[in-house]
């Protein structure tokens, strides 16, 4: 069933109202999504991770059905930063003045600001499919640009790309529902068809190449470091190991206790490995949590 004994809720974070699902029981786990995906990408691995954990799994601000605050000229009220406030409201909210946190894709981004931001709050930190956002853009070549030529898309304000996006969001988001249970489909599409929801995702890209960017070489020049256990994971079908060889490498900066692999899979891992990747995570968190 579709996150069975999963509880759905809205919770007030402050800055912003969020969507979520949570269940299971022990350690908090927060789960976040990446683009353009909703919550319910972890439909098929936070039932596997709940007899161990208790998994919350919100949608981003902006994503899915959780609120769109208005946007700033900087495009601040969609930074990672501000995002990370959301994360720790949203657990405390619910009960947990601690949790461990996995972000896939722009959650990976949200989860590593959370990590740095709330040191204090978050035990372990698992990144899946990204490199930093300023690791990303200082290695930014040909390559990059033209296999993540989306980023730049979306990040304009002259020509936005909403536009051009919702005059036919099925031509552009060209998921199928292969490894998604129809619930999932259904949320997934549902997103992507809400002009609303089209803006915020790509006020997330703009934040992405200006402050995002801005915090994360400001972090890198004073030399912060997530301080605790860090697991990064990336599926060996995408390009992570063409454009970055080993993503170890470009991480062993940014953690003080660093681990990881690739998984056999493409991007959207949750989707296309749930047992493999769920098996990871739990592994890990249980050899680094007290």
């Amino acid at each position: 069933m579709f996150f069975e004994e999963f509880r759905l809720e809205r919770v007030d974070a402050g800055e912003a109202e969020l969507r979520v699902r949570y269940g299971g029981s022990g350690p908090a786990l927060l789960l976040l999504h990446g683009h353009p995906r909703t919550h319910a990408t972890w439909h098929k691995v936070a039932p596997l991770l709940a007899d161990r954990f208790t998994v919350v799994c919100p949608d981003l601000r902006g994503y899915g059905q959780s609120s769109k605050p208005p946007t700033t000229p900087d495009h601040t009220p969609y930074s990672k930063r501000v995002m990370a406030r959301d994360c720790v409201a949203l657990m405390r909210a619910l009960g947990h003045e601690e949790f461990a946190v996995a972000g896939h894709d722009r959650g990976g981004y949200v989860a590593l600001r959370t990590a740095l931001d709330h040191a204090d709050a978050v035990t372990a930190l698992v990144a899946m499919d990204v490199v930093p956002i300023g690791e990303a853009l200082a290695r930014c070549d040909a390559r990059f640009a033209a296999s993540w030529w989306h980023w730049f898309f979306f990040a304009q304000t002259g020509k936005p790309a909403e536009r051009v996006i919702n005059a036919d969001p099925d031509a552009w988001y060209t998921a199928t529902d292969e490894y998604m249970e129809p619930e999932a489909w259904a949320d997934y599409q549902n997103a992507i068809h809400d002009p609303a929801t089209v803006h915020a995702m790509m006020e997330d890209y703009r934040a992405g190449l200006g402050v995002d960017r801005a915090h994360d070489d400001a972090d890198r020049a004073a030399g912060r470091r997530v301080s605790c256990p860090a697991l990064v994971l990336w599926g060996v079908k995408d390009d992570m190991e063409e454009l970055y060889g080993d993503p170890l490498a470009v991480w062993r900066p940014w953690a003080t206790d660093l681990r990881g692999s690739g998984l056999d899979c493409g991007h959207h891992m949750a989707e296309e490995a749930p047992e493999d990747l769920a098996g990871r995570i739990g592994s890990f968190l249980a050899e680094v949590l007290p």
